[in-house]
This record gives structure tokens, sequence and C-alpha cells, in this order.
């Protein structure tokens, strides 16, 4: 799989922050867009600001997938997502449910 290792680095220091009674959700992010992801931000839904970038220095290249494990110690489900991919085009997508979600695709 062509992700990079510095993106699961960077989904795995969430996981240290995280107190035990928290739930951590997983789930998979596809980039079925023709350019790649260079940016993927996560953020509660009840937050006004976009929380760190997943991908920090690093891409999810089209047609590659990636495991996401949120561990920010919240107890809710509902987050929004943001892509930046390389060209500089944005995606948004609000108040999803990543409990029941089990996955998301970027697609153009």
């Amino acid at each position: 799989m062509k992700t990079l290792v510095s993106a699961a680095l960077a989904l795995a220091a969430l996981a240290v922050h995280s107190p035990a009674q928290a739930e951590d959700l997983e789930f998979l992010l596809y980039n079925d867009s023709s350019d790649d992801l260079v940016e993927f931000n996560v953020s509660p839904a009840s937050s006004d600001d976009w929380e760190a970038n997943l991908l920090a220095g690093g891409y999810l290249a089209p047609g590659y997938e990636i495991g996401v494990d949120i561990a920010d110690g919240l107890t809710t489900c509902v987050y929004d997502i943001r892509g930046i991919f390389a060209d500089g085009s944005e995606a948004e997508d609000y108040s999803l449910n990543l409990c029941d979600l089990g996955e998301y695709t970027f697609s153009d």
C-alpha cells in the first residue's frame, strides 16, 4: 500500500492522548479522486475549528486507502471532515456519524 508511514505515525500519535474510558473510532479513508490527498482534518461537529492535519508530511495517493483512528478522548460519534488535494481543491463533509460509517471516500 502506498500510504506514507508519517501519516500512520500522526494518526497513532492521537491514540497516546486518549483516556481509557473514551472509545476510539476507527474507519477506512479511501482516495478515489484523481489527485493526491495532502491534508485530512477531522473535528467534532460541535467545534468551529479544524483539528490538525492527520496527513502532516504525507499524502494519500489516488486509488489507495489508510486506516484512521480517532482517539481524541471524546465520546461523540459525530464529526466533520475536510480533505485538501495537491491541486488545491477542497472537499468538506459535515455531521458524519463515524461510529456507523466504517469508511469514507473522497472522489471527484
